[in-house]
């Protein structure tokens, strides 16, 4: 459907994508400094009409390789019809389960961007400590990853401070969130330490 002049697509009370008007990331983006992050490959768990290279280049001016995986072939094509068409960026779409991708998958990417949703709920097998683990490799040195979760509505926002809390942080203790009033999106950058150097944990 339109609305105020973008492409959105809905599923119940989600918002899948919003063109350049998805505010969740844009907020996000926007506090992140792009221009100062030498990122060049970006993987997409989760395409949606793809908003997420729409925001990139077209409003935060960045071009960069996207490997993006999505299993509905339908959302794939509507979102080579109506959003990828206007990109220059080159995207590469997987039709796939982003369980398994991340599991077989041997390159590394410099930025991973988890949002995948049935409905209001990100499924399960994307909650898991194997899941999580799956993204940590494929994330290059200084590389960041991003997990877009609904904070709206009491049931919403205990189930994903929980994830934050008792999943996410766990693996990733320097972990942070955005609140985009709304949702949270889960972030943890990858330490590009120096050869033989050691974290604080180890």
């Amino acid at each position: 459907m339109l609305d105020r002049g973008r492409v959105q697509l809905l599923s119940g009370d989600a918002i899948y994508s919003w063109d350049d008007l998805y505010h969740n990331f844009d907020l996000a983006f926007e506090q992140l400094a792009l221009d100062k992050r030498a990122y060049e490959n970006v993987l997409l768990l989760g395409l949606g009409l793809g908003s997420v290279p729409l925001l990139l280049e077209k409003k935060y001016a960045q071009k960069y390789y996207y490997t993006a995986i999505e299993w509905d072939e339908t959302i794939t094509e509507m979102a080579l019809r109506y959003t990828l068409s206007r990109l220059d960026s080159p995207i590469d779409i997987v039709t796939a389960d982003a369980e398994v991708f991340v599991d077989v998958c041997e390159e590394t990417f410099d930025l991973v961007i988890v949002d995948i949703f049935e409905d209001e709920i990100t499924p399960p097998q994307f909650e898991t400590p194997e899941f999580l683990q799956a993204c940590d490799k494929l994330l290059a040195p200084g590389g960041l990853l991003m997990f877009n979760r609904l904070y709206a509505g009491n049931g919403n926002k205990t189930i994903t401070e929980r994830f934050f809390e008792r999943h996410f942080k766990p693996l990733f203790p320097e972990a942070w969130y955005f609140d985009t009033g709304g949702n949270w999106i889960l972030c943890y950058e990858k330490i590009n330490l120096p050869l033989g150097a050691t974290t604080k944990n180890d």
